[in-house]
């Protein structure tokens, strides 16, 4: 294997055990970088195009659009959850890309990938310009001093206005407190989908290369100590059946060698120590992992054979174990109980139903998954899993009920905090908002309801108009669905974190009541015909229901029993109209999320890999009554 081709500073230090080494030393031939915007501002489709021009794909081959999107609800949500790794060559340089989430619920996935870059290309869309996401991860990169190349995505857009978004960005950097470097980055303009990128608009658009360049040109070269000892951050976790966990971070100084033995330390955990040992070493090559012997400094390696490795943990040396130190991840914001399931229906569609396959589904996750929380409650059937929100849970609920789990949980609830004072305080979030004109009154009139405060309002793109509330997390829980309602789907809603504010007042989660059925059996046509008129229903006929179980919503904010599985009573006396068929309006059916968003406090959301269905936390009526007066 040829040695790298090094840029070699002729200075020389001594390293802790006395010996003398030279030192950081250059490689020119890689470059890491990662790919941090806004949600659907084309970073993952970005990334395609660099993979399909850089001859990762032989000719011929049949690729799927977005393909570093490998789940499966990636795909179906057109979103990006977790980090990938990839590396495409351009020039003979090995150009390492991270693809990171958009969404501000999987900001704890950019956080900590940022560690292993040494600059990002901030994807901006031609047309929206920095959104709220977009100034979160530019902070996060500026805070790591990281050099920053933007790529101004979607320019062939009709309503594109790419010289107005460069200004933009540039008064964003301002308002980050950018340094004279960061401020003094490229612009690259760029039609991801359509293959091409310019450094100026006069250009003709034909191919990457003026971004691979950029990147070549301005994104510093990996530095470390070849000489010195072994230092490896921990990044990201990925897991296979096969091999069990696999670690993923960047070489900072020394090599690291298949069948070394290491010490495993963590910056924020300093008793902990252990000697462990590499089994096999693997740098990325396009879409697949390439197994190597030995990877020196700045390369991106993936690492197997440790079995409790966690992120943040750093590999290093046994003479000299020395910690990188580890951005802590934002805390949770939101929380919601995970049980076991127990309503008459338990047990009957899920492989997994035990308390123990639950604590152990949600344990695994944590491996992972370093913005999520599990506590131990009073119960053994319950744990509190804490999250960055909604979207984060209702993700692992997606993949835990497809991967064959049962369970309930509970309504979302936000995490609050005490100051020295005991003075409450919880989350609040900045809400930015683009409606058509006609529909700003509603918005402002059920967010000031729900504890926001107007900081801005002001004319934005196509006749729309961008308000900007402040709010507490709390008010946004169940919004999301009023919100479509509201603007007949034409809203456009984006929310990132804003701290801790103190506590704002009770506000009612839900002013419509449940209509929940009095009875256990099949849903029939003639007692559906009848409950109809309450309300709206969620299910039609032939439904398996339960006493408890709530089969629709009442526009008035009472619930109402009904029963559901009433059949006609047949008798020897006809009348003229008896057999005309019962006209059923079709039921509403609920996704995950606005599942999540119904439920309210005294309800559960019982999840099977077959059925989502809301119940009462009580389920026997007069139980449900005698707990309604002891609130009161």
């Amino acid at each position: 294997m040829p040695e790298p081709r090094t840029l070699r500073r002729a200075v020389a230090r001594k390293t802790p055990n006395g010996r003398q080494t030279n030192m950081k030393t250059k490689r020119e031939d890689i470059r890491n970088v990662a790919i941090i915007a806004h949600v659907d501002h084309g970073k993952t489709t970005l990334v395609d195009g660099l993979l399909r021009q850089s001859g990762v794909f032989r000719a011929g081959q049949e690729v799927v659009d977005r393909v570093m999107d490998s789940n499966d609800i990636e795909r179906e949500r057109g979103i990006t959850i977790l980090s990938k790794n990839t590396a495409v060559s351009y020039k003979g340089v090995k150009i390492n890309i991270v693809d990171t989430p958009g969404h501000a619920d999987f900001g704890g996935e950019v956080e900590r990938v940022l560690k292993m870059v040494d600059g990002v290309i901030l994807v901006v869309d031609a047309y929206e310009g920095p959104m709220p996401q977009t100034k979160f991860v530019l902070r996060k990169a500026l805070e790591l001093d990281l050099y920053v190349i933007v790529c101004v995505n979607k320019i062939d857009r009709p309503e594109a206005r790419p010289e107005e978004v460069v200004d933009e960005v540039l008064e964003l950097l301002m308002d980050l407190d950018a340094s004279d470097k960061q401020l003094d980055c490229p612009f690259v303009y760029a039609s991801a989908k359509a293959g091409y990128a310019v450094t100026s608009l006069d250009d003709e658009g034909k191919d990457m290369s003026p971004l691979f360049e950029t990147i070549i040109e301005h994104i510093p070269a990996p530095e470390g100590d070849p000489d010195a000892g072994t230092q490896v951050l921990i990044s990201t976790i990925d897991y296979n059946e096969y091999v069990g966990r696999i670690g993923v971070g960047k070489v900072d100084n020394g090599r690291i060698r298949v069948n070394q033995e290491c010490a495993l330390v963590n910056h924020h955990e300093p008793e902990k120590m252990r000697k462990v040992k590499i089994s096999k070493l693997y740098e990325f090559d396009g879409l697949n992992k390439a197994e190597v012997a030995e990877a020196t400094v700045g390369a991106i390696v993936a690492i197997s054979g440790i079995s409790d490795l966690h992120i943040g943990d750093t590999l290093c040396d046994l003479e000299n174990p020395e910690a990188i130190p580890f951005q802590k991840i934002s805390e949770p914001t939101i929380a919601m109980n995970f049980m076991v399931n127990d309503s008459p229906m338990a047990g009957q569609e899920g492989k997994y139903v035990t308390s123990r396959h639950l604590r152990d589904r949600l344990m695994r996750e944590l491996n992972t998954d370093v913005s999520l929380r599990v506590e131990e409650t009073d119960s053994p059937d319950c744990f509190k899993v804490s999250g960055r929100g909604e979207l984060h849970l209702s993700v692992l609920i997606e993949n835990m009920r497809r991967e064959g789990y049962e369970f309930a949980v509970s309504k979302a609830e936000v995490l609050y905090r005490y100051n020295e004072r005991n003075q409450k305080l919880e989350p609040m979030e900045l809400a930015y908002i683009d409606v058509p004109e006609e529909f700003t009154g509603a918005v402002i009139q059920k967010l000031t309801t729900r504890k926001g405060e107007l900081q801005g309002m002001s004319p934005a793109q196509g006749g729309y108009t961008r308000l900007e509330f402040s709010i507490p997390a709390r008010g946004l829980i169940g919004y999301r669905g009023e919100f479509l309602t509201d603007t007949k789907g034409n809203g456009i809603m984006n929310t990132i974190f804003d701290g801790y504010a103190p506590y704002k007042g009770d506000l009612n989660y839900r002013k419509t009541g449940s209509l929940i059925a009095y009875e256990g059996g099949e849903s029939v046509a003639y007692g559906l015909f009848a409950a109809q008129d309450r309300g709206t229903l969620f299910i039609g006929p032939g439904v398996k229901v339960y006493a408890g179980m709530v089969i629709g919503q009442n526009p008035k904010a009472d619930d109402i029993e009904l029963n559901v599985c009433k059949t006609k009573k047949l008798t020897n006396m006809r009348s003229a109209g008896a057999d005309e068929a019962l006209k059923l309006t079709p039921p509403r059916e609920m996704s995950l999320e606005q599942c999540l968003d119904f439920i309210d406090t005294d309800e559960l959301l019982e999840v099977t890999p077959r059925n989502l269905r809301i119940r009462k936390r009580i389920l026997d009526p007069t139980l449900r009554k005698r707990a309604s007066f002891k609130k009161e």
